[in-house]
């Protein structure tokens, strides 16, 4: 029987915050892929795709803004529903992250709740 759980590309550099959240959102029953770097989650995407992604803003080599336009400008990627991870709260940092193409924008460290609220409405739960 196939998996009918909704998939998750967690794309993450910090190891503490991609275990907690990748975890978390286990528990709330999503298939989750965690991947640590922008290079990684490219070429996993050349071969598939999820239902939504999140990024970290401070990935090493591509940033995080810097992927969500990337997957924004790519026919075969732009549909995906993506959320940034931040540490940063500042207007503009949350305004670039939407002009790049984010759906949703979480500052980290984040309360699990506002997590399950976020990625609900990305996957459309």
């Amino acid at each position: 029987m196939a998996d009918k759980r909704k998939q998750i590309l967690l794309i993450e550099e910090d190891p503490t915050l991609s275990e907690i959240t990748g975890f978390r959102l286990e528990l709330l029953g999503y298939a989750v892929t965690t991947l640590h770097s922008a290079e990684e989650a490219l070429s996993w995407l050349a071969d598939q795709l999820p239902d939504s992604a999140i990024i970290g803003h401070f990935l090493p080599g591509i940033d995080g803004v810097d992927l969500l336009n990337r997957l924004s400008n790519d026919v075969r990627t732009a549909e995906i529903p993506a959320m940034l991870l931040s540490p940063n709260a500042e207007l503009d940092d949350v305004q670039k992250a939407f002009n790049a193409g984010a759906d949703e924008y979480l500052v980290t460290p984040f309360d699990p709740q506002t997590l399950e609220q976020k990625v609900g409405q990305l996957v459309g739960v």
